[in-house]
């Protein structure tokens, strides 16, 4: 007797008959069904969801290494194109190697806290919280039982640098961020514990330290900050981004606005008492991401990852902004440097009706001269531009948004086997995985495609970090637990043929010689079947239709219940199954159970016989599942004719040889 199809036999009983079992026993199982029926219709994500769902197995001791101790506060440190991942911890500075072909290994690095005696045991650790390359040795900042200080570690060697303010912050839940330019350091992070605790942005090495004033900005929580190199060295630029308190306080509003600010890298200060000491460029815009087509707003910023221009033009620097909602939905917009440039430089004040003095706020001069001020006061009490920066786009809207809560993103520019350029979005989810999103195409022809769902850990755990290496095209991700190399690459995970493996739409993935390899692999990008129809990928493939599923057989009394389970591989796939030419059970995408499951409540003569899982995907048909429900007696005398056809076949084996010596005779 064939054993039933993978969970059938946990589902449903098998030989079960309805007389034999009293009437309330199939009650469990029907609410079973009625709450996975319900669980896909009120939570389903379509097809702005992922494809398919990947679990990273990784190779033995080659892709994943832990702590050996659980790490609540990391930070991570990774240049392109090493094998080495550093990250810092509680007390120590963790260094993974993961050389290509070979295991990976870890050694740590003690870097304990100087304080001998706290009240609070919690208050004498020292968690690294900043990690940074200074000539030949790494830079290593950390709580240290609340007395900020940093040490330079150099070939294993620990070098203390004392106690350094404003490069980390007294406690690791503290918002910090840190921006090294050279010999400049800018930060905001206070620089007393019990003092200043309005969050400030400050120039705290160079020049002269400057800092943002205190009513520029409401209860803001940093997210990223770069430097920009303009055409002319006095006009280059600081941009940050954060998210702020809103100012207006109308019920319906949303509590958050998110920003960008700017800065003139060469601010010298102003000319009185009151702007001697501060930024006096500073001007902040807001950051627009919405969806007028469904309404929907997308206020908070969680994320941000700046892709240069591959030909060096900073205003076509792309600025992905990662957002979300209150009910924790997500969406990626998308701008340009050269957009907020224009907005800073060309916008009136918000609530400012006189005329701009000259030089306008925001202007950055020459020759280091200080900025007028009157200049000053006026930025000062108005500083946030009265124009918004809008997603790029013909229509100004997100590049997608979906149901799932994004946390951070990191974005790949690649090429394809024909020349065509991708942007791969990596970006993480509060479910611990990794959502790897495909953008291809500009303007009104830009399309976006979920490709897959990453589970990068042994363990499931948040993602606490990610950095992206295009050169060595991995990614490495940790956790409290581990840390974890993944390819870029993952194109061994697709199955179902040539079919499936064009059917992904995975830029780095295609077909050759049986099987889906990477374009990066030794034959090369050009041996290579890529598809270039996004909407009909697999009718590049030279079978026009792919393999049928084989045909697997169950005997089963009659009257019995029985489940059949057909695993849902692609989530943007209608999985249905047909009894004969009836459809009896219709799964649709967003379908949350991870198989489609037909339910035969009481087996009967008609529903014997032949049942297909089929998956439409588009134009694209395959058959998951054939399976054939055989009564009990028709399997025994099937099974008793099978063996007189073996028995048969061995008879006439045997009485052949004599009669092939018996003619050669004759």
């Amino acid at each position: 007797m064939t054993p039933p199809p993978p969970g059938c036999a946990a589902l449903g009983a098998r030989r079960a008959r309805a007389s034999d079992s009293p009437a309330g026993s199939e009650l469990p199982l029907r609410l079973l069904l009625l709450l996975l029926g319900a669980a896909a219709a009120t939570q389903g994500h379509p097809r702005s969801g992922p494809r398919i769902s990947a679990v990273w197995k990784g190779r033995a001791g080659q892709d994943r290494v832990d702590f050996g101790l659980a790490e609540p506060h990391t930070v991570l440190f990774h240049e392109p194109g090493s094998s080495s991942v550093w990250v810092g911890g509680r007390g120590k500075v963790y260094l993974f190697d993961f050389p290509e072909g070979k295991n990976a290994s870890v050694r740590t690095v003690n870097v304990g806290s100087t304080k001998t005696s706290c009240l609070d045991k919690r208050d004498c650790e020292n968690y690294i919280t900043l990690l940074e390359r200074q000539g030949e040795g790494l830079l290593a900042c950390g709580t240290n039982a609340r007395r900020p200080s940093c040490w330079n570690l150099v070939n294993g060697t620990v070098e203390s640098l004392g106690e350094r303010r404003g490069y980390a912050p007294f406690s690791p839940d503290e918002n910090s961020l840190v921006l090294f330019d050279g010999k400049e350091v800018y930060s905001t992070i206070r620089k007393q514990e019990y003092n200043g605790k309005i969050p400030r942005f400050r120039r705290i090495q160079g020049e002269i330290e400057l800092y943002t004033s205190d009513t520029v900005m409401q209860n803001p929580q940093f997210i990223k900050a770069t430097i920009v190199h303009q055409d002319q060295s006095y006009d280059d630029k600081i941009y940050y981004f954060f998210r702020e308190d809103n100012p207006d306080k109308n019920p319906e509003a949303p509590l958050n606005v998110s920003r960008v600010a700017q800065l003139c890298r060469r601010d010298q200060g102003g000319e009185s008492s009151l702007s001697v000491s501060k930024w006096n460029t500073f001007l902040k815009a807001m950051l627009v991401c919405s969806d007028a087509s469904t309404n929907r707003n997308f206020n908070r910023l969680q994320d941000v990852f700046l892709l240069p221009d591959p030909s060096g033009q900073w205003r076509d620097t792309r600025v992905y902004g990662v957002f979300s909602n209150p009910w924790n939905y997500s969406a990626v917009c998308v701008y340009s440097l050269g957009d907020i440039d224009q907005v800073f430089r060309t916008s009136s004040l918000k609530g400012y009706h006189s005329g701009l003095p000259n030089p306008r706020p925001g202007k950055c001069l020459p020759n280091q001269q200080s900025i007028p001020t009157e200049t000053f006061q006026v930025a000062d009490s108005h500083p946030e531009v009265a124009q918004r920066v809008e997603p790029l786009g013909p229509l100004k809207t997100p590049l997608f948004h979906s149901k799932y809560h994004y946390q951070k993103v990191v974005v790949h520019r690649m090429q394809a086997s024909n020349g065509e350029t991708f942007h791969v979005l990596y970006l993480t989810t509060d479910r611990g995985t990794i959502h790897k999103v495909v953008e291809s195409g500009e303007g009104e022809r830009s399309l976006v495609f979920n490709i897959m769902e990453i589970q990068p850990f042994r363990r499931a755990a948040a993602i606490q970090a990610i950095s992206l290496d295009a050169d060595r095209r991995k990614l490495y991700v940790n956790s409290q637990w581990e840390v974890s190399q993944v390819p870029l690459d993952l194109c061994e995970v697709y199955g179902g043929g040539c079919h499936g493996c064009l059917m992904a739409r995975d830029p780095y993935c295609g077909w050759d010689q049986g099987h889906c390899v990477s374009i990066y692999s030794p034959q090369g990008p050009k041996s290579v079947l890529q598809s270039i129809n996004p909407a009909e990928p697999h009718k590049e493939c030279s079978n026009t239709k792919p393999d049928a599923a084989p045909l697997q057989k169950v005997s089963l009394a009659r009257n019995s219940r029985y489940y059949l389970s057909c695993p849902m591989e692609s989530r943007h796939a209608t999985y249905s199954w047909r009894h004969e030419e009836n459809v009896e059970q219709s799964c649709e995408p967003g379908h949350q159970s991870p198989n489609c499951i037909l339910f035969i409540e009481n087996l009967t003569a008609r529903q014997y016989g032949h049942y297909r899982c089929e998956a439409q995907e588009g134009s694209y048909l395959r058959e998951a599942q054939h399976w054939e429900l055989l009564p009990e007696d028709s399997a025994l005398a099937e099974h008793l004719l099978g063996h007189a056809r073996a028995l048969a076949a061995s008879l006439w084996l045997g009485v052949l040889p004599t009669l092939v010596l018996g003619l050669l005779v004759h």
